[in-house]
């Protein structure tokens, strides 16, 4: 997955909002700032990767796709009777 995809990037903006709040109220540098910039970057990359990993559906092993349906044993009647 690439770092630079859209939703990466959206994560990693939003995850640099803080800095870039914390740069305007002047409690940090501008060498403060873009040192850390890139782990927010990183930081929306593992969030989106983490978050794409949880929502992918498990695949079944090949043992329960090939299965075949139960049919009723021919001597039974398969309707319950009252």
């Amino acid at each position: 997955m690439s770092p630079l995809r859209w939703d990466v990037l959206t994560v990693g903006l939003v995850l640099a909002l803080p800095v870039l709040a914390l740069y305007l109220r002047g409690d940090f540098t501008i060498d403060e700032v873009v040192a850390r910039l890139p782990w927010c970057l990183l930081a929306g990359w593992g969030a989106v990767a983490l978050l794409r990993w949880a929502a992918t559906p498990q695949a079944r092993p090949a043992d329960h796709q090939r299965t075949r349906p139960t049919r009723p044993v021919p001597d039974e009647d398969p309707t319950p009777v009252a």
